[in-house]
């Protein structure tokens, strides 16, 4: 990969983005698009962070670049048809989005072993664990995507948690919990026996407070 594949892919992602804005007229829905663009924006920032730290080669860098780029781009088609971004209650987003970049050519211009390494990276982002991979070079990648794109959701959380910061943000942000007293016993289970949390165990907005500590 070159500077060049990678502006074109900057290019092309904000057009992208862009054909869902014109299809909605309705602000909320607006609102809950651009929160995963500029999400996006900020996984990007993260990964060159700590692909840095890493003492990553500049075309390694890239392609962590890239990777973050389109980590989240099947949140577009599953909000745009589903309005919602919960996988259980809709579709996949890390399955829709490596399918995306299949159906779009995109990444037709890159060596074929890079290709994979950007499709396995947007794939699995968003799977409970890290599959069982072959290719030792996509679970690097994988990793750092992974990386990056939970320290911004914790951003974006302890915004969301802030004193009535909740009238002020995009409304799939919280998955559409309800905000009741008390938390999930099998939740409480998993926190303090340092086990990872299941999304389809939770059942309000505390439970998925906890998500995020675990």
């Amino acid at each position: 990969m070159n500077r060049d594949d990678l502006l074109l892919f900057k290019q092309w992602f904000a057009g992208y983005c862009a054909s869902f804005y014109v299809n909605t007229s309705d602000e909320e829905d607006m609102r809950n698009l651009v929160l995963k663009e500029e999400h996006t924006a900020h996984v990007c920032a993260n990964i060159l962070k700590i692909a840095g730290e890493e003492s990553l080669g500049a075309g390694d860098a890239m392609i962590a670049e890239a990777a973050a780029l389109f980590h989240d781009i099947g949140r577009f088609p599953q909000y745009a048809k589903y309005k919602t971004f919960m996988d259980s209650l809709s579709i996949n987003h890390g399955e829709l989005g490596a399918k995306e970049l299949a159906g779009t050519g995109i990444l037709n211009s890159l060596p074929v072993h890079e290709q994979e390494i950007i499709t396995t990276a947007v794939k699995f982002h968003n799977a409970f664990k890290i599959p069982d991979l072959v290719c030792r070079d996509a679970i690097i990648f994988l990793k750092l995507v992974r990386d990056a794109d939970k320290l911004d959701i914790w951003r974006i959380f302890s915004e969301y948690y802030r004193k009535d910061s909740t009238k002020n943000m995009p409304s799939a942000v919280g998955l559409g919990f309800p905000d009741t007293p008390g938390y999930s016993r099998k939740v409480l289970d998993c926190f303090f026996n340092k086990q990872l949390i299941s999304l389809a165990m939770l059942k309000t907005l505390n439970d998925f407070k906890l998500t995020k500590l675990s």
